[in-house]
């Protein structure tokens, strides 16, 4: 991608000399991608067709000289220089000169030009936030599957302060670094492939060594070794656990299903031999049985599991929303649609589109919906042009779809067109054989990310767990055996698993009692017990929690286990 880097400017606990600079993005030129453009004091950057322009931009919307940005002192203005199609600040189209911010949003013809200022104010670090990191995270898996970019994700390990902050300064303008817990963080090289990414990361070990430290690392790539945040996440913590940079080790396949259960077993016969069809399949069953694992064998037993595997709550968003999610838009759709959007069916070309409770799709989409099953082509929202997608169909839902189709609730030709196979997956409580080895294999994938030996699970806990009911079904397990890992040394006993299931536990507040202050004799609690678990070692004790250590201290202080720093 075409971009210029800047450098990071300031060291730690230094001054960050105030700057102001221009991320323009060129939305339908992928060659170019984008640019990142200093507005230097008294200088005028340009926008328009002409090759004297700053920016030069061949584009119908687009004038011969269309707008320019200048910085005067601490001022920066745009102005829009009497084009054609005008210019838009923030979605709203200006006349003349307008002030800008920092963030502010210019919008001319394909092109988007976002303003940066940097502060005055020292900086103590430059390493995000978990919160921070989180979010970009999310919205950087987005774009990568949507619009089939390469995105390199790391887990980087690095004790010493100095030589996180060594390799802070080392990214490009677009990366991040963020906490992730403990000693580790978490890199984020947008527009990287594996052979850029690789190239990075050896240059940010560089940094590391350099300043003192040492760096252990570990790297995927989405789209390609996952679509989803969980997915990628738990290939680098897994891979950083277990020193490897690609594959899982070759004895434990931590993506294999466990099968005990006789129902169990035919159903994954049954996924062998319809993976690879064109069939399309609906997987029935509650919420929580393990839809979403059928579904993914599907997609990895299909000749398509090179492509995306793309996955879409149906009843997570609005109808207006889904909508716009499964077909995209074109920009000026709707109010806020500045840009195009590429929908689900876009970004699953060549692979698989699974629909999570499709049974919750509002009427007026599922005759959509049908319409492009049938047709193989969608429109996006506010265009005209038809566009063909090749992308094969697995759906799920935990309602009864036939007889919704019968009572006319849901439209019975996009029943029939949707069932061309039928799963059924068996709750938890059907398949009790399964529940202890799920739970181990759990808890073996929870202590792999911990960087801990797996726990083993005592007889009173194997006890609890086959005779519960298991309303949340698979999901309800693997978080109660994560909870459990939590608090247990080296084996899981009954009291380490949740009261719901029958052990004996902190009693309850009485009624009337305060539940938040007993949620907070419950999280003390916790801490106390990873903090013990772990010879008082702040850091370990974080990795145990699933925390960083910032949070954690800040959480010792809040409970009286630590002193409070002296101001």
């Amino acid at each position: 991608m075409a971009r210029d880097t800047l450098t990071q400017e300031a060291a730690l606990g230094g001054e960050i000399t105030p700057r102001a600079f221009v991320v323009v993005d060129h939305l339908e030129d992928a060659e170019r991608g984008s640019q990142v453009i200093d507005l230097p004091d008294g200088v005028d950057v340009t926008f328009g067709r002409s090759r004297s322009a700053t920016v030069q931009v061949d584009h119908d919307g687009v004038s011969r000289i269309h707008a320019r940005i200048r910085r005067s002192g601490g001022a920066i203005e745009v102005e829009d220089l009497g084009s054609r199609n005008g210019t838009s600040v923030n979605g709203e189209r200006i006349t003349g000169v307008r002030a800008l911010s920092s963030g502010d949003e210019i919008s001319l013809g394909p092109i988007i030009a976002v303003v940066s200022v940097t502060t005055a104010l020292r900086r103590t670090s430059l390493v995000a936030e978990p919160a921070a990191g989180e979010a970009r995270l999310a919205a950087e898996v987005d774009r990568s599957v949507r619009y089939h970019r390469p995105l390199t994700l790391g887990l980087i390990r690095i004790p010493q302060d100095e030589a996180v902050e060594a390799v802070a300064r080392a990214l490009r303008q677009m990366d991040m670094i963020a906490e992730d817990a403990g000693d580790e963080f978490l890199l984020i090289l947008p527009e990287l492939d594996r052979a850029g990414g690789a190239a990075c990361v050896a240059r940010l070990c560089t940094a590391a060594r350099e300043a003192g430290g040492e760096a252990k690392v570990a790297t995927v790539l989405s789209p390609d070794d996952g679509t989803t945040v969980d997915a990628l996440i738990g290939h680098l913590r897994s891979r950083l656990r277990t020193g490897t940079r690609g594959v899982e080790p070759a004895q434990w396949d931590r993506t294999r299903p466990v099968t005990v259960d006789a129902a169990m077993k035919r159903v994954y016969s049954l996924v062998d031999r319809i993976a690879d069809s064109a069939i399309t399949v609906l997987i029935l069953g509650e919420t929580g049985a393990g839809k979403e694992l059928v579904a993914d064998a599907i997609h990895r037993g299909s000749s398509r599991r090179t492509k995306p595997f793309v996955r879409l709550n149906c009843a997570a968003l609005p109808e207006n929303l889904l909508e716009s999610e499964l077909f995209g838009y074109e920009r000026g759709a709707f109010t806020g649609a500045e840009r195009r959007k590429i929908g689900f069916f876009e970004a699953a070309s060549g692979g698989t589109l699974f629909l999570d409770e499709i049974g919750d799709m509002p009427a007026p989409l599922q005759a959509k919906l049908l319409r492009v099953l049938e047709r193989k082509v969608i429109m996006r929202v506010g265009g005209t042009t038809e566009v063909p997608v090749d992308v094969r169909l697995v759906a799920a839902t935990h309602r009864d779809l036939d007889a919704e189709a019968r009572a006319g609730t849901f439209r019975q030709d996009l029943y029939f067109r949707i069932a061309g196979f039928t799963v059924v997956i068996p709750p938890l409580r059907d398949r009790t054989s399964e529940i202890v080895p799920l739970a181990q294999h759990f808890a073996r994938i929870a202590a792999l990310e911990q960087g801990r030996p797996a726990p083993v699970l005592g007889a009173d806990a194997c006890a609890l767990l086959v005779n519960y009911n298991w309303p949340g079904n698979v999901r309800e397990l693997r978080n109660a055996i994560e909870r459990a890992l939590v608090l247990c040394d080296d084996t899981i006993t009954a009291v380490d698993l949740p009261e719901r299931l029958g052990g004996d536990r902190l009693a309850m507040p009485a009624p009337g009692a305060s539940v938040r202050g007993h949620l907070a004799d419950v999280e003390r609690a916790t801490i106390l017990a990873a903090l013990e678990a772990e010879g008082h070692n702040q850091t370990r004790a974080a990795r145990r929690l699933g925390l960083s250590r910032r949070t954690l201290i800040y959480r010792m202080e809040k409970y009286g286990l630590k002193e409070p720093p002296q101001r």
